[in-house]
């Protein structure tokens, strides 16, 4: 028997599988039911959620529908950036970064609705149950989380579409019961695919699966440049034009797709145990991650760019696992935070056929002292000299465990 709930946040998208929730909560719980649907740069129409929501029986005043790209993308995707994060060595963490907003989003608006539970759509094979619940308990430790791909015992779309005909569920049939190859996921830092062909790890992608980039042999022959201009470790401004976040990513997400840019092929070691194989497209955090490490190799201390390079793995790691709100990603992003307050300049970028290299940098916070790094006579900045003595002194111990045959 259900525990005893009296009314639910539901993180609702509006299509098939929430809506069967909404029934299933209603069924199941006899709870009442408030809907949250999040625009986060998925490119769909998040309005009609309201419509569907308000055939299931939803009251008005209890759907809710927000456009969070902007908090999106300055308060989550550029303090992650602002690390150089990437999760084992390739995965820009898009749909990772997305999960603590919406967590964040559900339990306030249980909040203000006097909601005592929340529910997701996400199944117990995936890492987002994972996200979802540990940011949920670490905002509100007392909430309790109805994850019905847990409890209900349909297995396939096919079982999903049977309940949604008995129940009379207003859904598309049609569109509906036309098998998509691919499980997707959306927002302003990437798309994902997994699912279908692509369970086989040697089974290429087929190209007209990649929807945001043109492949890179078709590319355009011609290079494209795009200056971008940082302050305090986060970009600001796209050729000298200053922008919102959100509207920095999404044009550099048009003009990395241009240039067949942003494209990845992981098998990937997921939280829950498994190994998955996915693919991405993060055009604009494709051409963002270089830029920043670029501006950083002027303008940061050598030591606390390692420092700061050592500490991106476990970041990494944490963002991936679903510990954004924990004590000790805050702890970090402190310490990356504290680090950022020079990283200011501008970054040339070179866009081509898949590629997204430095052209140039500039900064007036810059450590970079051409005279003393020049090749050229360098009138007495450095003292060359004074390498040997380095040298020796941490050349000692090994010379010692040579001479003891060590």
């Amino acid at each position: 028997m259900a525990q005893s709930v009296k009314k639910v946040v539901l993180a609702y998208s509006g299509g098939l599988d929430t809506s069967i929730i909404v029934r299933w909560l209603q069924e199941n719980y006899g709870c009442e039911i408030v809907t949250f649907t999040a625009d986060i740069g998925q490119g769909e129409e998040v309005e009609p959620a309201r419509s569907k929501a308000l055939a299931m029986g939803i009251k008005p005043e209890e759907i809710f529908i927000e456009d969070l790209r902007e908090e999106f993308v300055r308060d989550y995707v550029f303090p992650m950036f602002r690390a150089n994060t990437i999760y084992e060595g390739e995965y820009l963490l898009g749909t990772s970064i997305a999960r603590p907003l919406i967590a964040k989003r559900l339990i306030e608006i249980a909040n203000e609705t006097g909601a005592d539970a929340i529910s997701h759509g996400a199944t117990g094979k995936g890492n987002d149950q994972v996200r979802f619940e540990l940011g949920a308990y670490a905002l509100k430790p007392g909430v309790k989380v109805i994850a019905p791909w847990r409890e209900w015992d349909m297995n396939s779309r096919e079982a999903l579409m049977q309940y949604a005909e008995k129940h009379n569920i207003p859904v598309d049939f049609k569109k509906a019961g036309k098998k998509s190859p691919y499980s997707m996921d959306a927002n302003l830092l990437h798309i994902s695919y997994e699912g279908g062909p692509l369970e086989d790890p040697w089974f290429e992608a087929e190209e007209d699966m990649w929807r945001w980039s043109v492949s890179p042999e078709t590319a355009p022959d011609k290079p494209t440049y795009v200056e971008i201009t940082f302050q305090g470790g986060d970009p600001v401004a796209l050729d000298g034009q200053c922008m919102p976040a959100s509207a920095i990513l999404e044009t550099l997400n048009k003009l990395g797709g241009a240039n067949g840019i942003g494209r990845l092929d992981l098998v990937e070691n997921r939280y829950v145990g498994m190994k998955s194989r996915g693919c991405y497209e993060t055009p604009g955090g494709t051409i963002l991650l270089p830029a920043h490490r670029a501006i950083e190799s002027l303008t940061l201390d050598r030591e606390v760019a390692h420092l700061k390079d050592s500490l991106m793995p476990k970041y990494a790691e944490l963002v991936y696992n679903g510990y954004w709100w924990s004590p000790e990603r805050k702890m970090m992003q402190q310490m990356i935070d504290a680090s950022q307050a020079f990283v200011n300049g501008t970054v040339r970028m070179k866009l081509y056929k898949g590629a997204a290299t430095v052209a140039g940098r500039k900064s007036d916070d810059s450590l970079f002292d051409a005279r003393i790094a020049t090749f050229d006579d360098d009138g007495g900045a450095y003292n060359q000299k004074d390498a040997e003595g380095f040298i020796k002194l941490n050349a000692l111990r090994m010379r010692i465990a040579a001479v003891k045959g060590r």
